[in-house]
């Protein structure tokens, strides 16, 4: 969610006195926008018009637990599921991604405007749990172990890396990418090297123990 639009209608003294001319919003400061007409180039402060603000319910998914707190959001403000914004509750001040927008009894969006959303359901991202799978030297997939590695947001797993998780090292081979987070990725699924996905992103992580010759994959 935007703190600050990009570009705004405004009065231009140079050309458009009278009327209403698009600006480029450069900077701002001080309770007033340093702007730019698009259509003659002048350069001008304006003091933007107060803008609508609405309070919101969040809540916010971490590691099973769910916390309780409200966002303060421009009223026309579109917003969309994947997008990210940040929260203070009484445990923390934390980075969340929308997972879905509630705009009703039994009603969930994936955009909408925010005077339209009741509730915000999130998932914090700064610090994650992410879900790894890894494959027995065998190659029997009843031998397959899950794991759980905690790590920061931005943390990355990169296919034909090796990664060690407690007294587990293995080499990552395919990485499931989450649905919020599809459209920064090529694939849903990715098993190419070097492929990399940071781990607010990851769904489940799959490979196999360092010095095995083959890995079982379900998918």
């Amino acid at each position: 969610m935007n703190d600050q639009q990009d570009r705004i209608a405004v009065a231009c003294p140079s050309c458009a006195p009278e009327g209403e001319t698009v600006h480029e919003v450069l900077s701002s400061g001080g309770g007033r926008l340093t702007v730019r007409c698009t259509e003659c180039d002048h350069v001008h402060k304006v003091k933007p018009d107060a803008e609508e603000r609405v309070e919101r319910a969040v809540v916010v998914s971490q590691d099973g637990e769910s916390l309780s707190t409200t966002v303060e959001v421009p009223a026309e403000e579109r917003v969309r599921v994947g997008e990210e914004f940040i929260v203070e509750t009484d445990e923390a001040i934390m980075q969340v991604r929308i997972t879905d927008l509630e705009t009703g009894a039994e009603q969930r969006q994936s955009a909408a405007r925010a005077e339209d959303v009741d509730t915000f359901w999130t998932r914090a991202v700064d610090n994650v749990s992410v879900d790894v799978t890894v494959h027995p030297r065998t190659g029997d997939p009843d031998e397959t172990r899950s794991l759980t590695a905690y790590v920061p947001g931005d943390f990355e797993f990169t296919v034909g890396e090796t990664v060690s998780l407690g007294e587990t090292e293995f080499e990552i081979t395919n990485v499931h990418v989450r649905e919020t987070a599809i459209d920064r990725y090529p694939f849903e699924k990715l098993g190419e090297d070097g492929d990399t996905v940071l781990a607010k992103d990851v769904k489940r992580v799959y490979g196999y123990e360092e010095g095995t010759q083959s890995a079982w994959s379900a998918w």
